[in-house]
């Protein structure tokens, strides 16, 4: 690939993770194309469809995701694990609308990210079956109750951005606190923050 032509592909990545990440997946093509400053004839070439621009632009997401799920399986403390899992699937939702979008619904561009979803969410059935075991999740919980506080969470895209994080880890304590068996009096105190995701893109490939 010559250098312009890495220069331009490298653009409409940046310009789809901001247009994406602001607008959420419904977002035109063309917008991702006047954001980067190339004519739709160049953003084609370089991602013939809407899917092959919503895999490249959430890929670190997706490893992130992933990484989540297979440390919070691995953590010797059910209930820590499952804590830990519900942080970070909020703060990656929070610092983009776009993959908010991708895992929670059923967009026809997003269908790769189904089996995100679907991993994440058997990662948490068996978290929750540990927990339970434990004693510290309460018995009634289901996965089902998880969706609907991600659903909630998804309100929080229209909060200023210098705030969405901040109200994202308060939202994240106050599900936890609902899901455990013995939850503290008064309002929760949120957790301390967890590691902040270092998204690193992967250098632009033909």
């Amino acid at each position: 690939m010559r250098s312009d032509a890495r220069d331009n592909r490298a653009r409409i990545l940046d310009a789809a993770r901001a247009v994406f990440g602001e607008e959420g997946l419904s977002a035109p093509m063309r917008e991702v194309a006047r954001h980067a400053g190339v004519g739709p004839a160049t953003l084609y070439r370089h991602f013939p469809t809407k899917q092959a621009l919503f895999a490249e632009t959430f890929a670190e997401q997706r490893r992130a995701c992933h990484a989540a799920v297979r440390d919070a399986l691995t953590d010797s403390n059910p209930w820590h694990g499952f804590r830990s899992l519900i942080e970070r699937i909020c703060e990656l939702h929070a610092h983009s609308r776009g993959f908010a979008d991708a895992f929670m619904t059923a967009f026809p561009e997003a269908m790769d990210f189904a089996a995100d979803r679907e991993r994440t969410l058997h990662a948490v059935r068996e978290l929750a079956r540990r927990a339970q075991k434990t004693g510290q999740l309460r018995p009634g919980f289901v996965v089902d109750d998880l969706v609907l506080m991600l659903m909630a969470h998804r309100g929080l895209q229209d909060t200023p951005r210098a705030a969405r994080v901040t109200a994202s880890r308060r939202f994240a304590a106050y599900m936890i606190e609902a899901f455990s068996a013995a939850p503290a009096t008064g309002a929760p105190t949120p957790l301390p923050p967890a590691p902040r995701l270092q998204l690193t893109h992967s250098p632009s490939t033909p």
